[in-house]
């Protein structure tokens, strides 16, 4: 492991001691080594794929007033300061920028490998027994409702809906944890996804058929 990588390592772990539980350093942890294991299977540069896994979530905008340029202000000033080259930066940059899935809209068409690698492990950790634990963890963090009958799912939400988006927590398995498996970019990121997928789906089956007791 490169210096660098293990300072930004520690850079991390500093930055976000006390975040919330789905998005703290174990969350950035489980995305760098999924991002790894992606990385073997693709073409790639593997410090912008370790770098970008481990900066992306490093002032995630929903817990800075939505502030989309905190993340890239940090990440540059740090990775400038270990001498990281300027080419490299920028790519990594561009990972934090683009790698949100309320952005996919705003992407560009032609997507460096790198991106699609960091993406689809940032997305697997969104779903499956983790993700059902992180879903549920940020709904108790905002007191939101676990579930209503009478509430039902906001389908293609813009990206301003989705940002001010209140709704109960198996909604949102429906906005967006559901169609993650379909928005995979690596062959092996498809192969993860589905079976994560197929384990939320089963929990999602059983949650409603424990709530909708006769």
């Amino acid at each position: 492991m490169s210096y660098v990588i293990e300072n930004t390592i520690q850079f991390v772990k500093e930055k976000l001691e006390g975040a919330e539980a789905g998005h703290d350093w174990f969350h950035i942890e489980r995305v760098w080594k999924l991002s790894r294991k992606i990385a073997q299977t693709e073409e790639c540069n593997l410090e912008v794929v370790e770098l970008s896994a481990l900066l992306h979530d490093i002032a995630d905008p929903k817990f800075h007033n939505g502030d989309e340029t905190l993340a890239l202000k940090i990440s540059r000033e740090f990775l400038e300061s270990q001498n990281v080259e300027e080419k490299i930066i920028q790519q990594v940059l561009f990972v934090i920028q683009n790698i949100s899935f309320k952005n996919r809209g705003e992407t560009p068409k032609d997507l460096p490998i790198e991106l699609k690698i960091v993406q689809d492990a940032d997305r697997i950790d969104a779903i499956g027994a983790i993700g059902i634990g992180r879903t549920f963890n940020f709904g108790g963090f905002k007191n939101n409702l676990m579930y209503h009958p009478d509430i039902q799912p906001k389908l293609n939400m813009s990206k301003e809906e989705y940002k001010k988006s209140n709704g109960t927590t198996i909604n949102h398995f429906y906005e967006k944890l559901l169609l993650l498996k379909d928005l995979m970019n690596t062959h092996e990121g498809k192969k993860i996804a589905e079976e994560r997928h197929q384990f939320m789906q089963a929990f999602l089956d059983q949650f409603l058929k424990e709530w909708n007791v006769d």
